[in-house]
């Protein structure tokens, strides 16, 4: 295979005459610290350089071309094999991703499925509750109903028992017109809203004709209610509070009275 013998002359002589070679310039320069200190860090790779090219090239001198060919060929046919063998199992790999996956979009496939199930289970559940609340709606809707009906018979009632009490009153305040015209000077109204107006004159003695007047009208609770008063009198609410208590209607027109002509002689002083 024309291979080189490793000792002898050409084989085990060759390589220490080339180590030595090598060992010369440091033997030197051991032998000279003074010119080593001077030589810049440039020259020093130069040399390494220089000598591992020398090397090298003893080193194929030595074992020769044809050797290291075949074992860079060897060496490409272990690469090779490696490539293939590499390709083949990233194909696997690949393969095996591929499965991997599928299996989990499977599986993500079942829990989506799951998940519409059990929705739909709450949304029948909701369903069913709401049916029943309506339900419970109902029946509490109707009792309502029934109660406001009950309430409005009521009510109704009420007011028509009111309504005949304050006709009965407005009915017995006319009676007692004429009474009050002939001794108080008093004239009185029915006007809109089934209101009462009292017209008081013979008060200003310097206007015996001048009206003093007060609007009387009775409220959703049966009471009586002063809705007006000219001129304005700051005691109105004390009497009407007092009619109210005492239900003495001729004492109420009678202190009116009194406070107009109170009214006329203090605006005449």
């Amino acid at each position: 295979m024309g291979e080189r013998p490793l000792g002898g002359r050409e084989g085990g002589g060759g390589l220490k005459a080339a180590a030595a070679r090598r060992r010369s310039p440091a033997v030197a320069r051991s032998r000279c610290p003074a010119a080593m200190a001077t030589v810049k860090a440039e020259d020093e790779i130069t040399l390494v350089e220089r000598e591992m090219k020398e090397f090298w090239a003893e080193l194929k001198g030595v074992y020769g071309t044809e050797q290291l060919q075949q074992t860079l060929a060897l060496k490409d046919s272990c690469k090779e094999s490696l490539k293939v063998l590499s390709e083949k199992w990233a194909k696997k790999l690949k393969e095996g991703d591929l499965m991997i996956d599928k299996i989990q979009e499977y599986r993500n496939e079942i829990l989506q499925q799951n998940k519409h199930i059990s929705e739909n289970q709450e949304r029948l559940t909701e369903i069913k509750s709401n049916l029943n609340h309506e339900e419970e709606q109902k029946k509490e809707l109707t009792d309502n109903i029934q109660e406001l009906k009950e309430e409005l018979m009521k009510k109704k009632e009420v007011v028509s028992s009111k309504n005949k009490a304050a006709k009965e009153r407005v009915e017995r305040l006319c009676k007692s017109k004429e009474l009050f015209e002939e001794r108080l000077g008093l004239e009185i109204r029915r006007i809109h809203d089934e209101q009462l107006q009292f017209i008081f004159r013979h008060i200003d003695h310097k206007d015996p004709d001048k009206p003093y007047v007060f609007t009387l009208s009775i409220n959703d609770q049966g009471d009586y209610e002063v809705t007006s008063c000219t001129p304005p009198l700051d005691c109105i609410a004390e009497f009407q509070q007092k009619v109210r208590e005492t239900n003495n209607f001729s004492a109420f027109v009678a202190n009116i009275r009194k406070a107009f002509t109170a009214l006329s002689y203090k605006q005449s002083a």
